[in-house]
């Protein structure tokens, strides 16, 4: 009984800690990004983030 629980407890890590690749991802495709953005503001920023973000690899 006490196995089993070890092995759900354990399933349950890698779970949690595989959702949070894609996030750390995306949080690092958006700091270059935004690094890349420099003094853009507004429509034109909004438009550059898109098409960066889209571009980024993972």
């Amino acid at each position: 009984m006490l196995s089993l629980a070890a092995i759900g407890l354990a399933l349950s890590f890698g779970t949690a800690h595989a959702q949070d690749k894609p996030a750390a991802a995306q949080q690092g495709k958006m700091a270059t990004c935004n690094k890349d953005a420099g003094d853009k503001k507004g429509d034109e920023r909004k438009k550059f983030m898109s098409e960066c973000l889209k571009n980024k690899p993972a």
